[in-house]
């Protein structure tokens, strides 16, 4: 008798320290003691969001004193965007980048509009619009449908066009096919600028370019660089689409799995981090241009009258009978929050 209750008290204590009995239970991750997440992302290694997600991984193991570590996959190791996404939802220690136009997909249908064309007139803009009431909002309604906004203060660039023709008007993208990621916003903004857009993993982009799948591909200059797109697409237009601010974002079930201290740290270095990525990226913009010119890309500046004709254009997106979901006056509170 006496064997078998010790038996039993041995099982229930082991079970006690796997999950926490009566308190906060052990994080999602923890392997040898220490929290392992992982941050997967389709960038490649050497970019300025590559080198600023090492840079977290260094800020958060000495600030936690090795107990919280990053363990970095660029280049799509870990998957496409949307599984991790579903990784995240299941309750995976998993963290990636991902903007409105992924959230609007995930069931906060109003955060798309953060990924609109032509909706920010400068960075500025940006940095407001997140510190607003608004985006608390909702980044609280992302939080109930399962994932947990960390940091938002991360430039990812200015979104440009590499294309195989050039294009020095508006009316020259119509009907040309371009790469966009795999979500609603972003399809409907390139359809309401004359464009065919085609949904496809960035990973893919080159041999599509190549073959002639698609006639461009959009994203910052350091990504688009990286992707050595410019071997296969030969003219640059600096259109500034979107200015694409980004999320570093995990699943609710692992952020409640950390303690408030250990959320305080992830928070802390990923912001941290993020501002060493801005400083980067305005480097590599600048930077990579150059190198563009160097290797034989065309490179379009658009006077006024083009931009304010892509604007135009643009206005047409934010009327969509496709995003009947929004609230009321949605343009014009988002406007007016970010001012």
């Amino acid at each position: 008798m006496k064997k078998t209750l010790l038996a039993l008290a041995t099982m229930v204590l082991s079970a006690c320290l796997l999950t926490g009995c009566g308190g906060q239970q052990q994080a999602a991750g923890t392997k040898d003691g220490k929290i392992v997440i992982q941050v997967g992302y389709e960038n490649n290694p050497g970019e300025p969001f590559d080198q600023g997600i090492n840079k977290w991984k260094e800020l958060l193991e000495e600030k936690s004193n090795g107990t919280m570590q990053i363990e970095a996959y660029p280049s799509s190791q870990l998957g496409n965007k949307n599984d991790l996404i579903d990784q995240m939802i299941a309750g995976q220690p998993v963290v990636t980048l991902a903007d409105g136009a992924f959230y609007a997909d995930r069931g906060v249908k109003d955060f798309g509009i953060v990924f609109g064309p032509f909706l920010f007139d400068n960075w500025d803009q940006c940095w407001k619009l997140t510190k607003s009431d608004w985006y608390a909002k909702e980044s609280k309604e992302l939080e109930d449908n399962g994932l947990k906004i960390i940091a938002s203060n991360w430039v990812y660039g200015d979104r440009h066009l590499l294309t195989k023709k050039p294009v020095n008007s508006l009316a020259d993208l119509k009907g040309m096919k371009i790469r966009v990621p795999n979500n609603e916003i972003q399809v409907k903004g390139f359809e309401v600028l004359g464009a065919v857009p085609t949904p496809m993993a960035l990973g893919d982009v080159y041999t599509a370019l190549q073959q002639g799948t698609i006639d461009g591909v959009e994203n910052p200059l350091p990504v688009l660089y990286n992707g050595k797109f410019q071997e296969v697409a030969k003219y640059l237009i600096l259109d500034g689409h979107v200015k694409n601010f980004t999320t570093l974002v995990c699943g609710e079930k692992f952020w409640t799995s950390l303690t408030k201290e250990q959320q305080d740290m992830l928070v802390s270095t990923c912001e941290e981090a993020g501002l060493y990525n801005n400083e980067l990226q305005k480097k590599a913009e600048q930077d990579v241009l150059e190198k563009f010119k160097a290797e034989g890309v065309t490179v379009v500046e658009p006077s006024q009258a083009v931009l304010d004709e892509f604007r135009a254009a643009s206005k047409k997106f934010y009327s969509l009978p496709d995003f009947k979901d929004w609230s009321p006056n949605l343009y014009d509170t988002v406007k007016a929050a970010m001012q």
